[in-house]
Order: C-alpha cells, then sequence, then structure tokens
C-alpha cells in the first residue's frame, strides 16, 4: 500500500470482548491485545452488558497493545496517526452526563425483554411492524436500539428522571466510548456516525439525520440523541487519562460495515462474518434498495462528509457462533471453540439431525419473535458428533437462507455473479477458522466461499476509516484490491444437487418446528 510510515490504532468492541490493534501502512497487524468481558443474563432472553467494565477493557487494551508493539521495536508512541473505532451495533445506553455513570446496564442487540413494546406498537400504529420501514429500512423488532431505549424510559426510574432533569443520554457503544475517550463529564463529545445511526430505527436512511416523525411518534426526546457523522473524519481527539492522549479518533463504523470495509466490497459484492451471530450484507451502491423477502436496508458506509452513500441489503443472523458457545458453557459437549471442528469432522453427515438455535426467535429472513430452539431428528443412533456437526450446519443454512433472500431482492436489479458466472462470498470473522465449516458453507450453498489471509477484517475496516481521514491511505489502496485476494482460501462445493436439496428441504421443516413455542410453560 502507498503511504507513509507510521502506524494507525483499531478498537473493535465486540458482543464477548474488545481488541485493540495497530496496523502499520501496509495493513498488517504489528501488536494486538483483547480481554474479554462480563454477560449478564439477568432472565430467560435478557442480556445485559456492564458498560464501565467495556470502558476498562478498551484502555486495557489500547495499554497492552502498545506495550507489546514498543517491545517489538515499532515506535508508535511517536508513529501512532489516529485510531478508528468498531462497535457492536444496537447494543443500548443511557447515562449521566453529570456524573458520567451509566443510569442501567447496557441492553445488548440480542436482548429480547421489549417483545411486548414491539406488540403493542404494531398494534397501536397505522402501518403495523412495518411502519418505519420508509424511513429507516427496518421493521419493528426487539433487536434495534429504539426499543431497548423505549424500555429504559418506561421502566427504569433513574432514566425517567435524568431524562427529566436533562441530565440523561442516549447512546449505542460506539457514542459511549468516544464520549468517554474525548472528556466524558468534562466535555465528552456526544457523536454516533452513520452506520450505527441507521441501527436504531431513529434515522432517516435518506437525509441521514435523525427522523422528527419517528422520535415524535415513539416519544423519545431529541435532545439525549447523539450528533451524526461519517465513517471517516476527525471526530476530536483522546483526553488525558487515557493511554495515547492527543490521538485522533478519525474514524467510526458499527462491525459489520467495517468488516464490508475491509473486506472492500463495492457495488454488488457481498460478505458473512461469522461472529456471536452472523451478518451478512450486500453493498447496493448509492441507492437503497427495499427488500420484499425479509431483510433489511442499510448502509455500506459513508467515507467522508461529503462522500457519496454506499447502502445495503442484510441478513442478520442472531445466533451463529453462540451455539457453539453454548455447547462449550451450558452442554460441556468441547472444552473450547475450537475443538467442535474436530468432533464434528468424527462423523461425515449429522445422522438426520437438525439443530435451529432459535434461543431468543429468528431474525432474517424469518422474524420470528416466537421461535425457540429445536433439535430434530434424534435417534438412539445420535452421539455429540452429530450434534457438533448439526450445530455447524445451522450456521450455514442460515446463512444460505439470507442470501437466497438477497438474491431475490439483489438479483432483480442486476446479477451477483463475477466473469466466471460464480457468485463468491466473502467471509471473515472467528469461526471461519474452522475449514470444516467453510467447506459445508460451500456445500450448502452450491457457490465459492472466500476466506482472506486476515479473517478478522473488523478492525481492519475501522483502520482503514482512520487512515483514509488522515492521508495515511488513499481510496485505491484499499479498494484494488487484487493483491489481498491473491493469497485467499476458496473452498468449492463437493455436495451432490440432489443431496443439497433434500438438506435444505429437511432444514426447513426444522425451521418450521420452533414457530410458536415462546409461551411454553416452565
Amino acid at each position: 500500500m502507498a503511504g507513509e510510515n507510521g502506524f494507525i490504532g483499531s478498537i473493535d468492541q465486540g458482543t464477548t470482548s474488545t481488541r485493540f490493534i495497530i496496523y502499520d501502512h501496509d495493513a498488517r497487524a504489528v501488536a494486538s491485545h483483547q480481554v474479554e468481558f462480563t454477560q449478564f443474563y439477568p432472565e430467560a432472553g435478557w442480556v445485559e452488558h456492564d458498560p464501565m467494565e467495556i470502558l476498562e477493557s478498551v484502555k486495557v487494551c489500547i495499554a497492552k497493545a502498545i506495550d507489546k508493539a514498543t517491545a517489538d521495536g515499532h515506535n508508535v508512541d511517536g508513529g501512532l496517526k489516529a485510531i478508528g473505532l468498531t462497535d457492536q451495533r444496537e447494543t443500548t445506553v443511557v447515562w449521566s452526563k453529570s456524573t458520567g455513570l451509566p443510569l442501567h446496564k447496557a441492553i445488548v442487540w440480542m436482548d429480547a425483554r421489549t417483545s411486548s413494546i414491539c406488540r403493542r406498537l404494531e398494534k397501536e400504529l397505522s402501518g403495523g411492524r412495518s411502519h418505519f420501514v420508509e424511513s429507516c429500512g427496518l421493521p419493528i423488532s426487539t433487536y434495534f436500539s429504539a426499543m431497548k431505549l423505549l424500555w429504559l424510559m418506561e421502566n427504569v426510574d433513574a432514566v425517567k428522571d435524568g431524562i427529566k432533569k436533562g441530565d440523561a443520554i442516549f447512546g449505542t457503544i460506539d457514542t459511549w466510548l468516544i464520549w468517554n475517550m474525548t472528556g466524558g463529564s468534562n466535555g465528552g463529545l456526544h457523536v454516533t456516525d452513520v452506520t450505527n445511526a441507521s441501527r436504531t430505527m431513529l434515522m432517516n436512511l435518506k437525509t441521514l439525520s435523525w427522523d422528527e416523525d419517528t422520535i415524535k411518534t415513539l416519544g423519545i426526546p431529541a435532545e439525549i440523541l447523539p450528533k451524526i457523522v461519517s465513517n471517516s473524519e476527525v471526530i476530536g481527539e483522546i483526553c488525558k487519562g487515557w493511554p495515547i492522549p492527543g490521538i485522533k479518533i478519525a474514524g467510526c463504523l458499527g462491525d459489520q460495515h467495517a468488516a464490508m470495509l475491509g473486506q472492500a466490497c463495492k457495488k454488488g459484492e457481498a460478505k458473512s462474518t461469522y461472529g456471536t451471530g452472523a451478518f451478512i450484507l450486500l453493498n447496493t451502491g448509492d441507492v437503497p434498495i427495499k427488500s420484499g423477502h425479509g431483510l433489511l436496508t442499510t448502509l455500506s458506509y459513508k467515507l467522508g462528509p461529503q462522500a457519496k452513500t454506499n447502502y445495503a441489503l442484510e441478513g442478520s443472523i442472531a445466533i451463529a457462533g453462540a451455539a457453539v458457545q453454548w455447547l462449550r458453557d451450558s452442554l460441556g459437549i468441547i472444552k473450547s471453540a475450537s475443538e467442535i471442528e474436530d468432533l464434528a469432522a468424527m462423523v461425515e453427515s449429522t445422522g438426520g439431525v437438525y439443530f435451529v438455535p432459535a434461543f431468543n426467535g429468528l431474525f432474517a429472513p424469518w422474524w420470528r419473535e416466537d421461535a425457540r430452539g429445536v433439535c430434530i431428528g434424534i435417534t438412539r443412533f445420535t452421539n455429540k458428533s452429530h450434534i457438533a456437526r448439526a450445530v455447524l450446519e445451522s450456521m450455514c443454512f442460515q446463512v444460505k437462507d439470507v442470501l437466497d433472500s438477497m438474491n431475490k431482492d439483489a438479483g432483480e436489479k442486476g446479477s451477483l455473479d463475477n466473469e466466471k458466472g460464480e457468485f463468491l462470498l466473502r467471509v471473515d470473522g472467528g469461526a471461519t477458522a474452522n475449514n470444516l465449516l467453510m467447506q459445508i458453507q460451500a456445500d450448502l450453498m452450491g457457490t465459492p466461499v472466500v476466506r482472506p489471509v486476515d479473517i478478522e477484517t473488523t478492525a481492519l475496516g475501522a483502520a482503514y476509516a482512520a487512515g483514509l481521514a488522515v492521508g495515511f491511505w488513499k481510496e485505491e489502496d484499499i479498494f484494488e484490491s487484487g493483491d489481498k485476494s491473491k493469497n485467499s482460501k476458496v473452498f468449492r462445493p463437493v455436495m451432490e444437487e440432489a443431496t443439497r436439496k433434500k438438506k435444505v428441504e429437511s432444514w426447513c421443516k426444522a425451521v418450521e418446528r420452533t414457530f410458536d413455542l415462546a409461551d411454553l410453560s416452565l
């Protein structure tokens, strides 16, 4: 890559851990540090994080990564040009701007406590579940920040009082981190970026500003909302008390949008990130496409205040890698997540077992909050290897469901195939290190899967955004990615079409078995 010597840092704040990665001008990671933080499950279907613990995890990761880089002979203290930030989207925090303390734990994106609020709004509003789709591209769902904010406003006295006194402010995790890193209660900047804002249900996709009709309808005070900025611009400087005071924060994107940039996805190109959930995004260029097949209309990225906005179709899967964590932590079938590949490889098939991880309902393309997890086809022959393989297959089937919808929506606007007539799915995220998972994905899709050398493209995307803003990189460095794709691993399908078709039919039967199970008595 063309560029000056120096470094760009990237904060990658995920659902289960925080990382800080330092990149050189060739976009190579020279040092990193990762910290896991606590998941809280106060009730069935509820998931929370401690915002203060997340804040501390960021501080620790920055300090440790810089220590590692320095120990390896890199002059990061004198050469760090800027940092970018990427975060778990939708997760909602309300805090006091006078004390800097959260008024409740953060409500995580997969938390389903707001289902009654969603049902109430669907009945009250003339457009039902799709009432806000025209402005924000999103259906009314427990997934999005606005519903979580309403729950806090209705159920937490400290939030009610804070809003009444003008002391409470709202943000997703990016907003919480930037506010604290730029001064906190002593002049911290209250901002979010267009991609994170697009996941709140409150931003108008065309104007890229808070939609006045939406916030009025929902009764959300405009003054508690952050300012919306682009993904690539100098937002502010890190304040004293942090490991790198004076360094510019110059990039901010929600995690899935950062992965789009990290994969250099241009118009017509799609990626799937396999993490706690799985998220498939297709860059649709500068025109938002309304889905007729259960997908979300959202942003890809906006690389500067005056830059064109790139939109996307997205299919969000709530439970992917989290199902592997469930096997490890709740059932004890494996001791570490990496063990699942060898365990699943001990059998050639699932033996007719199908697992649907609808732990808190199903997201795209089904959108069934009444769904709950099922494992069907179990016989006396079934062993833990069959279960492990069924868990891996469940991740791949869900991605295929989304891609089928994506092809129906975007395929009508133009082919998604390459010059060889193939649809190539770019993949990233920690789970893609599992070769068996990637081969299963290619087999169930019937099309190739492309895994880059650096599978952690989310952090790289945030670094790219920051580097663009300060002139460290140019757009052609990122999007002319021929050199980057040379060493990518390509998984090609080997499954026969008849077998694929039969397995997909069986999967669909299993999915139907999950519906209307939310009210099962305890």
